[in-house]
């Protein structure tokens, strides 16, 4: 999605783009999310509330977060970073630069939906978090304060106001939150193959190919070394690789100090009499429900580990007994999980804007769980700094220097 709407931006900026991709558009992280792009996603999960649930998380058995102990040691540096990044100040700084970012992004995401015909795939009524007991929703306070700080629109509902609005729900929830500042994609991958449709169709050049590495041409510009292709030269280059983006940029001597929020998707079908019409996140169950195209997508909390270690379904099959417990969830539908990695650095905001030691490299990545969603906010504002226009938003929170890249 980020590397789509780059290209989108900047060609109806009037430059001339070709987009690379690895595979097809939307074919990796992108597809795989809650489809959900919501102004409560300004909380990150380096938030202060994580130093009062540090103590159980380090069980390393819960539905939330789970890690991989020899990653966690390898990557000490980053994850003590991370939780630093969950003080108040930082986070303050954290919250504000998000929901300026996720704010433009919606705005964005509906201009682009109707230049690709693509409204259909988008429904705009919000989604719902949702508490086991009253406990649960009193602990999540702070979360909600944040919120109102920042005016997302948000109330509280009882087991009969739920059902009444969700009939699908039953009553096994004594209370949940509906926020309505939420979209929600029956489709991710759809929606950004719309997008790049949309960006073909306009003239751009989509080119299928891995890009092996990067190098300064002479002169100026850069050499764009794909796999079974001839380099290519070009003026400038935007790297949008998610969690790959490291791997790329390491050949440029650019250590990016990211983290692999790894999670997991399953779609199930439903047998319940009314069908859930809305996302929902089911706080005790650790997951996201979302009807799908594909049936109902169950995603689950993060998994800390390397980008290419074995999947572990732990999460997955304890998500899925959990919400056995309160909802008619039927058979699997997939024959294996989806896994992908959420690329996230340690103050949870993603790096936009050029690199501050390689002229022409401008960096769009590091979004943590909320790429599909920002993706045109990002290359809103990367058009604007490309262009030197005013910024539509407050660039300096997503500085890539803020990080010697």
């Amino acid at each position: 999605m980020v590397g789509v709407c780059c290209a989108l931006e900047l060609q109806a900026r009037g430059h001339r783009v070709t987009l690379f991709e690895r595979g097809e558009p939307g074919g990796e992280t992108s597809s795989g999310n809650a489809g959900v792009a919501a102004r409560s996603s300004l909380v990150p999960l380096n938030h202060p509330g994580l130093w009062q649930s540090l103590p159980s998380l380090l069980g390393n058995r819960g539905g939330a977060l789970r890690y991989g102990p020899a990653y966690a040691l390898r990557r000490a540096g980053r994850l003590a970073a991370f939780l630093l990044q969950a003080r108040q100040q930082p986070f303050e700084r954290t919250t504000a630069a998000l929901d300026a970012l996720i704010v433009h992004s919606r705005q964005r995401h509906r201009h682009w939906a109707s230049e690709a015909r693509a409204q259909h795939l988008w429904r705009s009524d919000g989604w719902f978090y949702l508490y086991r007991s009253q406990q649960a929703y009193a602990a999540a306070h702070p979360i909600r304060a944040s919120w109102s700080r920042f005016g997302v629109a948000h109330e509280t509902l009882d087991a009969h106001a739920l059902r009444s609005v969700e009939p699908g729900l039953g009553t096994a929830y004594p209370v949940a939150v509906w926020v309505r500042d939420a979209d929600a994609a029956c489709d991710p991958r759809q929606v950004v193959q719309a997008y790049a449709s949309l960006f073909v169709g306009n003239g751009g050049r989509l080119l299928q190919a891995t890009v092996q590495h990067l190098s300064p041409a002479p002169g100026q510009g850069w050499l764009v070394h794909a796999a079974d292709r001839p380099e290519e030269q070009v003026d400038e280059v935007v790297v949008a690789l998610g969690p790959w983006s490291p791997g790329l940029l390491a050949g440029l001597g650019l250590k990016v100090p990211m983290l692999y929020e790894r999670g997991y998707h399953m779609h199930y079908s439903w047998n319940g009499t009314q069908p859930l019409l809305r996302p929902v996140y089911d706080t005790g169950a650790a997951c996201v429900l979302a009807p799908m195209a594909g049936g109902l997508r169950l995603s689950t909390g993060v998994e800390l580990n390397e980008l290419d270690a074995p999947a572990s379904l732990a999460q997955l099959d304890m998500a899925e007994r959990a919400v056995r417990t309160c909802l008619p969830l039927g058979a699997r539908l997939d024959t294996q999980a989806w896994k992908g990695a959420r690329p996230t650095l340690p103050d949870s905001r993603p790096a936009i804007g050029p690199s501050a030691r390689l002229p022409g490299l401008w960096l769009a990545l590091g979004h943590q769980h909320i790429g599909f969603s920002t993706g045109p906010g990002t290359a809103a504002l990367l058009g604007s700094l490309v262009d030197g226009e005013p910024a539509p938003f407050d660039p300096s929170p997503f500085s890539p220097g803020r990080f010697r890249l």
